[in-house]
């Protein structure tokens, strides 16, 4: 028996690569056909120790010692057949961890490895040249060409093909005729090829260079080559629905009024409520997916499809990835556009009590403040029950209303959103009466949120929740920090987006920052130029309600990088006074190299270093890798938004891309530039079936 139990022992421990390389059994065929049979053959020795353990003789003993000796022979060509295979697929030095199974929870828990010693030193090689070994476990770092000219290092993670592929699909890109009617062109080359040959041609083309895969299998290659380049992913599951405007503006109209009606009462907002002209969210938007409710169930679906990509970002990144979600997908657009204007109301309402503007925080009013403005009511019930219900701290008010108990219980929102009248101490609402239905409705939005962040946090993968149209966003940006303040404890979980063309982003991300400090949770903000622009501006001008955005190009760019400086500022702060600085973590999301030079630069003089881990890059696939690469294996945080999805179904996610292109013609003239560099570098020395091997890691 004491034989079987060291069996057994041996049977749950099995080796994989750690922080460097990926799962073995994505890395190597043959590592997996290993451990699959040394699995069976570890039950077989089993059953027959078991067997001898029956009626145990001198001689059963001697075999089943036998058996163990075989058995350990058996683990140590394993431990080699896994560590070639695992170095084989990846490349460079790796340090080794051990996964033991538990027999009593099922779990698998990390600890570390003696069993395995890689090499000492590796040679490796970079656009077919030697380089000198390098000592195991030491990362692969490039100094960094601030300028982004260097096409060695923007493309070294790229065959040759994928280079001459890019550059194809960029000269397309170029041309305005074939991407104005480019969704056209797709449905006839699908109908006059069919779908194999479609497939075949889409794969070769667009869908290969802006798409990692079909499925959360099929793309851990793309995310195992990215690592290896220093690069780390935030994953997207890029299916949209191919609906006709008709459709969109039907499910939109339908799904953004209450059942009671679209009671437009005094004091209500114009922009918080559907106007068919806008019903199709799609209007001049090409840089972002849009969702159009249609029942709760396709909800319940997106749920499922988000923690799907959750579970395939954790099993490739060791925690260092993210997926972004959009909470138009998880609910009813009528309950944001609700929510929204009980905000800014709310935010009214302040205003005209106490002066001043912006958020109710920002007026660092008490309650006492509050009850002199109510003193001329007296004693009233109304007024005192409001009181209570008030969320401030020692530094004064923060929210007029319990908004922690709106997400985590089940309040009514039409009894909650009230205040009372300061001339009369009538309670008078700030939403319309929202029917039992609807209110169900809400709160299976909020337990579809509440569902994927507690996966994220359990799997160590961090949300991105992405920024939509303004009269979504009060309500987004609302419910996002009451999930950092629930989940951003230990670190940071939880991200919101920040579009900086809107004139008040800066004022909107310093409250925030102050709403964290004061309740002591970890921010994150991913800030992006706004993928809603026209729209918004063509909304605002044709519903007669201020332009919530900025004037020209260089006031955004001006918002961008004052907002930026304001988030290093603070994180600068935490670092003198001894804080942990990670309690701010920001995403300089952005395609534009200026603001990307401007970061770093702001980095470098104020003594933040990649290291300290709190600021972090991202670009699209297929986009700007001129950037990307060079910065990942400079040693900065780097990411790639990775979408994925079956061919046909991610088509207008394609179409979107190549109407972004479009826009960008003088950073696609660059990386044509680059790329014809790099093909004609390759062609010269001949490199033209260089294989990518990297030996970065991903900070």
């Amino acid at each position: 028996m004491a034989l079987l139990r060291s069996l057994r022992t041996q049977r749950t421990t099995y080796l994989i690569n750690s922080r460097t390389s990926v799962s073995v059994s994505s890395s190597s065929s043959v590592a997996a056909a290993a451990k699959r049979h040394s699995l069976h053959t570890t039950a077989a020795l089993e059953a027959n120790v078991q067997a001898s353990s029956q009626s145990p003789s001198q001689e059963q003993h001697v075999q089943a010692a036998g058996i163990l000796r075989r058995r350990q022979q058996h683990h140590q060509l394993l431990s080699r057949l896994i560590y070639s295979a695992g170095a084989a697929g990846v490349g460079g030095s790796r340090q080794h961890t051990r996964y033991v199974h538990s027999g009593q929870n099922g779990r698998h828990q990390l600890a570390q490895s003696s069993d395995v010693e890689g090499e000492a030193f590796r040679e490796k090689r970079q656009l077919g040249k030697s380089a000198s070994p390098k000592p195991s476990g030491t990362p692969q770092r490039d100094p960094l060409d601030v300028g982004f000219n260097d096409p060695v290092a923007a493309f070294k993670s790229k065959t040759t093909w994928e280079l001459v592929r890019a550059y194809m699909v960029y000269m397309i890109c170029s041309s305005e005729k074939l991407v104005e009617h480019n969704m056209t062109l797709l449905k006839l080359a699908r109908n006059l090829l069919g779908q194999k040959l479609f497939v075949l041609l889409m794969k070769s083309s667009f869908y290969g260079h802006f798409v990692a895969g079909e499925n959360r299998h099929t793309i851990v290659p793309t995310l195992e080559r990215l690592r290896s380049f220093g690069v780390k992913p935030i994953l997207d599951y890029s299916v949209e629905e191919d609906i006709s405007q008709e459709e969109a503006e039907k499910r939109e109209v339908e799904s953004s009024v209450s059942s009671a009606g679209d009671n437009k009462e005094e004091g209500t907002m114009p922009q918080y409520h559907v106007d068919k002209s806008f019903a199709d969210r799609r209007y001049k938007v090409s840089s972002a997916r849009t969702y159009f409710y249609l029942n709760e169930a396709t909800c319940e679906r997106n749920m499922e499809t988000f923690i799907k990509c959750l579970e395939a970002v954790s099993g490739a990144t060791f925690g260092t990835g993210i997926t972004a979600i959009k909470l138009t997908a998880l609910g009813r657009p009528q309950l944001l556009l609700q929510l929204s204007e009980v905000i800014m109301r709310t935010r009214k309402y302040m205003e005209d009590m106490v002066g001043g503007q912006g958020n109710v925080l920002t007026h660092h009013k008490t309650i006492k403040d509050l009850e002199k403005y109510y003193a001329t009511l007296g004693d009233n019930k109304n007024v005192q029950d409001f009181l209570k219900n008030v969320t401030s701290d020692k530094e004064g008010i923060l929210h007029l209303f319990p908004w922690s108990g709106i997400v985590d219980e089940d309040s009514q929102l039409s009894d909650t959103f009230r205040v009372p009248d300061p001339q009369t101490g009538q309670m008078r609402r700030l939403i319309s009466q929202i029917p039992p239905k609807e209110e169900e409705m809400f709160r299976n939005m909020i337990r579809r949120l509440n569902t994927i962040v507690k996966t994220a946090a359990e799997l160590d993968v961090r949300i991105m929740i992405d920024a939509e149209q303004t009269y979504f966003q009060p309500a987004i940006s609302r419910i996002t920090l009451e999930m950092m303040r629930k989940y951003n404890k230990d670190k940071a979980i939880v991200f919101n987006t920040y579009q900086c063309y809107l004139r008040e982003t800066f004022r909107e991300v310093g409250t925030d920052l102050e709403q964290a400090k004061r309740q002591n949770f970890y921010f994150g903000a991913k800030l992006v130029r706004g993928a809603y622009m026209e729209q918004e501006r063509a909304r605002a001008q044709a519903l007669g309600y201020p332009d919530p955005v900025n004037p020209t190009y260089e006031a955004t760019t001006d918002m961008y990088h004052k907002t930026l400086s304001e988030c290093l500022r603070r994180i600068k702060l935490m670092k003198d006074c001894g804080d942990d600085a990670r309690k701010i973590g920001i995403m300089v999301a952005s395609h534009n190299e200026d603001t990307v030079r401007f970061a770093i630069e702001q980095m470098n003089q104020i003594g933040i270093s990649p290291e300290d881990k709190v600021i972090c890059f991202g670009q699209l696939l297929g986009m700007c890798d001129y950037i990307t690469f060079p910065l990942g294996q400079a040693g900065y945080s780097a990411y790639k938004y990775i979408p994925y999805g079956p061919v046909e179904e991610v088509l207008p996610y394609l179409s979107r891309r190549a109407q972004e292109n479009k826009g960008v013609l003088k950073k696609i003239k660059k990386e044509k530039r680059l790329l014809l560099t790099e093909i004609s570098r390759r062609l010269v020395r001949g490199q033209l079936f260089y294989k990518p091997k990297g030996n970065y890691v991903p900070i």
